[in-house]
């Protein structure tokens, strides 16, 4: 999959093939430390492609040493507490996080700080097993600020997620999958490869049913079971209104293969 400069060096994007778009993390002398360009970079390009229908599905990956080694400290280290709580990359880490389309975090190395926070924003996560992960912000006299201790808390339970964020201990990818952060460990060469051969595998599915379901998953840690269940309910009702919902149907009584329009 060929990769180009975006607008700066701060991010790799392809061109979509199979449906999938992939974005790389493009700071490797500073293990891709996410600084506000960065940051912004991703947010732009998740944009376009929520509104570009060749891109049914997006994988974001840095290299072999690091996913993301943390946030850019030199950026951070002079910022007050009021610049903090007006930091302009709030909205764009909110825009991550409600990226409409499946979007899978292939991750080798280090993923630390923001960069676990990153991974954690999107739907799948791919690890080779050389991976790490881990949340060392107390080490720097602060907390976890881009949904780390939320998003950890849902993912792994209270007690590893307050002994990660309170040690800043890093976990292993094997514990990490064991414990629920990841769905799949690979070897490390592999990552990106099995990253990408699940989005396409994805991108085959009804567009408007992986919609509707991404968004019935994420409501299972926003609202009670029993709003959740109702939510659910009215997006399976929805999936009856669609033309790739009768497409599938046949297919299936027909014993072919479904070609699915998004519509």
């Amino acid at each position: 999959m060929a990769e180009k400069p975006a607008e700066s060096s701060d991010i790799l994007v392809s061109t979509p093939r199979d449906g999938v778009l992939l974005i790389t993390l493009n700071r490797p002398k500073v293990l891709n430390a996410l600084r506000s360009k960065l940051i912004g970079e991703v947010r732009a390009e998740l944009e376009r492609a929520a509104e570009d229908e060749a891109v049914r599905a997006v994988v974001v990956t840095g290299n072999e040493r690091a996913f993301a080694a943390g946030a850019d400290i030199t950026e951070m280290k002079d910022k007050s507490a009021v610049e903090v709580l007006t930091d302009t990359r709030l909205a764009a880490w909110q825009a991550i996080g409600g990226f409409p389309k499946p979007i899978i975090a292939a991750v080798n190395g280090y993923c630390l700080g923001g960069g676990c926070e990153l991974a954690m924003s999107m739907d799948i996560i791919v690890a080779g097993e050389d991976a790490r992960f881990g949340q060392p912000e107390i080490n720097l006299g602060i907390i976890p600020g881009a949904g780390g201790t939320q998003r950890l808390s849902r993912n792994v339970g209270k007690s590893l997620a307050m002994k990660m964020v309170l040690s800043g201990e890093m976990m292993r990818a094997r514990d990490a999958l064991a414990a629920g952060l990841i769905a799949e460990v690979v070897p490390p060469e592999l990552t990106v490869e099995r990253a990408l051969e699940l989005a396409a595998l994805i991108a085959t599915k009804p567009p408007i049913a992986v919609r509707l379901a991404k968004a019935s998953v994420a409501q299972s840690y926003e609202l009670p079971l029993q709003q959740a269940l109702d939510y659910e309910r009215k997006a399976f009702a929805l999936c009856f209104a669609t033309e790739d919902r009768l497409e599938g149907v046949s297919a299936f009584i027909e014993k072919r293969k479904p070609s699915f329009k998004g519509r």
